[in-house]
């Protein structure tokens, strides 16, 4: 059953026709949808999860109208390399490696970590089936055999392939021209492959005389003892939990021109029918400007904002006020505005309208609704609780129920809000400190900003200037001082 007689149409930002689609499901009523997940050699990132929080989003939108929604989020365990070019180590034996672990130790350690994180961001679990890779090495198996015994594969010294050049589609997804694909764009080339953007099925586990150490994940097969490759995990389970076809399949823009194309290829290829009806993508994040990166240090994780004394539903909040489709710059000021708003959103809803519930207003629900099903702005949906609240003609008890019935897609923990909720937010409507800064700082910090007040600003920069030295750097905005590591 649809939420309002006057159906308002789902529109959905379709990689591959490039523009809004009005959303048709297959089966009527019901929506299946597949989320790239993650490959748990380590934490996920903020930047990671903005993908989870976009697909609960998304499956969200779906049930506010009226859709049952059968979603899988796959755990990739085995199979994905250093290069998504198939070339370099398996990213699970090389954390096994780094941590001095067996790798079932790695696999159970990031992927606990990585649903919990989930859970903190207030999606549903529960609701979600999560297939490991590992766990299906047979129907990937199956699905290279029926890959060959059509003529799409071929053999080379390290695995079986699969040969784009017999799709004349291949690289539809995104309007990739494959003739532009360089060699050493991504990876080495691999002098054996027919074209470069043929892709491995099967790679073989490389001969004892070969290496030092033996690989802990290999699996005997037809074409000899070795582990599958990353892009058909995602085809086999898919296909085992949603069927050939489905109606959604999202991921991170970074999977558009390889991951997501080599799935189009091999499944098409196996069932000779369209495999997805809307292909999503949310974009990256940034970290003060930056691209997130090991290599320069700046990688946040979850447990680094809740470790600032952030609600982790400040992130959440953070990630819905900008479209999913567009790049967004993480900063700690930028977290702090989110966590206050979230703050007062909950303290408006708990000391300003009370437990009694009203009655959830037309009006604003149809903007909302509208809202989000143009491919989910949230953006609009997050401001338009705002002018909800300055109101006069709404009574608190309606405003009250009308977040509430929000709440069920925006995620932030309206309908669980409480006073012992409320004490997680530690805002006295001043700057917040982020992180732990050492006394010596925090002293300096304080007396820089007392002679700022006192207009004394030669003193302020003599402190600035001790601070650089200390190895810290700080940054006036208009919220107050934001202070870094250099």
């Amino acid at each position: 059953m649809k939420l309002t007689e006057n159906i308002i149409p789902i529109l959905l930002k379709n990689t591959l026709t490039n523009k809004k689609d009005v959303f048709i499901s297959r089966k009527k009523d019901t929506v299946t949808m597949y989320n790239c997940g993650p490959t748990v050699y380590d934490y996920a990132h903020i930047g990671n999860l903005r993908a989870y929080v976009f697909a609960d989003s998304l499956r969200r939108v779906f049930e506010y109208n009226g859709y049952s929604v059968k979603q899988v989020i796959n755990i990739t365990d085995v199979g994905h390399l250093t290069s998504d070019a198939d070339e370099g180590e398996d990213k699970i034996e090389s954390g096994a490696k780094r941590e001095g672990l067996k790798v079932s130790k790695i696999i159970k350690r990031y992927t606990d970590a990585f649903l919990e994180d989930l859970r903190k961001l207030n999606i549903n679990i529960d609701k979600i089936i999560f297939p490991k890779a590992t766990e299906h090495i047979q129907e990937q198996i199956v699905f290279i055999q029926t890959l060959e015994e059509k003529g799409y594969t071929y053999k080379t010294a390290d695995g079986i392939y699969f040969d784009t050049s017999l799709r004349n589609d291949y690289g539809k997804l995104g309007n990739i021209d494959t003739k532009k694909l360089k060699a050493g764009a991504r990876i080495k080339e691999n002098k054996e492959k027919r074209n470069f953007a043929d892709f491995a099925l099967w790679k073989f586990s490389p001969p004892p005389d070969k290496i030092e150490e033996k690989r802990q994940q290999e699996w005997n097969s037809p074409w000899g003892v070795g582990f599958p490759g990353w892009h058909i995990e995602c085809s086999a389970m898919s296909m085992k939990h949603l069927g050939k076809q489905i109606d959604i399949h999202t991921g991170g823009v970074d999977h558009i021109s390889v991951h997501h194309n080599n799935e189009i290829a091999q499944t098409e290829s196996v069932t000779g029918k369209q495999f997805v009806n809307y292909w999503m993508h949310n974009e990256h994040i940034t970290i003060e400007g930056q691209k997130i990166s090991k290599s320069i240090g700046n990688t946040i994780y979850l447990r680094n904002i809740i470790d600032s004394n952030f609600s982790p539903l400040s992130l959440r909040y953070w990630f819905l006020t900008s479209h999913y489709n567009t790049r967004a710059n993480f900063t700690w000021d930028a977290l702090g505005g989110s966590y206050i708003a979230l703050f007062k959103l909950h303290k408006y809803l708990i000391e300003e309208c009370g437990a009694e519930n009203g009655i959830i207003n037309k009006e604003y629900q149809k903007k909302f609704q509208t809202f989000i099903n143009d491919d989910l702005d949230t953006p609009k949906a997050i401001a338009l609780i705002w002018d909800m609240l300055k109101d006069d003609n709404l009574s608190k008890k309606d405003k009250r129920s009308t977040m509430l019935d929000f709440d069920k897609v925006l995620g932030l923990g309206f309908s669980e809000s409480n006073k012992k909720l409320l004490e997680m937010f530690k805002d006295k409507g001043k700057k917040l400190t982020v992180g732990k800064l050492p006394e010596e700082i925090k002293k300096l910090a304080d007396e820089r900003e007392k002679a700022r007040e006192e207009k004394n600003f030669i003193k302020a920069d003599e402190i600035r200037d001790k601070l650089k030295e200390k190895g810290y750097e700080i940054k006036d905005t208009a919220q107050g001082a934001e202070i870094t590591v250099k």
